[in-house]
């Protein structure tokens, strides 16, 4: 069997058992009986399960970001995008449960290097979902000057709670990917459609005691 494939159903094989049993339960014993191969050869080809888990963070998430990009159309409205964007985020978390959990639980819970590896990926997702939003509002307000950190914490709002509810709508029996992208829609499009037109809410003065 050639290398790639081999290695694939490793990583397949890893994928299932850290997100079902956690990082530090999963063994390697175990991962090899799900591939079908020895323990040794998993060693000879992965070296050590550090570094199989850092292959499996890796993968998920390059297919993440990948499916999320893949799937909007640049030539569509702005809130065509963001829609087909969700969909494309909740579609792939829905599919690939076990992917989800290594990378939004076990990589963020037991430290760098696993972290990190999370970390780039949501920068790349966040990075695009800013692009999306700020190129949209510049667009709809005729200003180029709408301020870069009001759309940067935007894009982080709107990425948490995308990642929050990928966890419920995978936890939730019968939630499609079409309803959670439209929650999360009905949720922040009213407010990004105001801010698009220049209606943003100012504030009130603190209270004096």
């Amino acid at each position: 069997m050639p290398r790639a494939v081999r290695e694939r159903q490793m990583v397949d094989a890893a994928v299932q058992s850290f997100a079902r049993f956690g990082y530090r339960a999963a063994s390697m014993d175990q991962i090899a009986e799900v591939a079908g191969v020895s323990k040794p050869l998993v060693y000879l080809y992965l070296n050590s399960k550090d570094e199989l888990f850092t292959a499996c963070i890796r993968r998920e998430a390059k297919a993440l970001v990948e499916a999320v990009q893949a799937g909007v159309a640049i030539d569509a409205t702005a809130d065509r995008q963001l829609w087909e964007g969700l969909t494309a985020f909740f579609t792939h978390t829905a599919e690939n449960p076990d992917g989800w959990s290594v990378l939004h639980h076990q990589a963020r819970t037991h430290g760098e290097p696993f972290a990190a590896e999370v970390t780039v990926m949501r920068t790349e997702i966040t990075a695009f979902v800013t692009h999306l939003i700020g190129d949209a509002a510049r667009e709809a307000r005729g200003n180029p000057d709408l301020p870069d950190r009001e759309v940067a914490g935007l894009a982080q709002a709107l990425v948490g709670a995308a990642e929050a509810l990928a966890d419920w709508a995978n936890d939730t029996p019968g939630v499609t990917a079409r309803e959670a992208a439209a929650t999360l829609m009905n949720f922040a499009w009213a407010g990004l459609g105001n801010l698009m037109r220049g209606e943003s809410w100012t504030p009130p003065p603190p209270r004096h005691r």
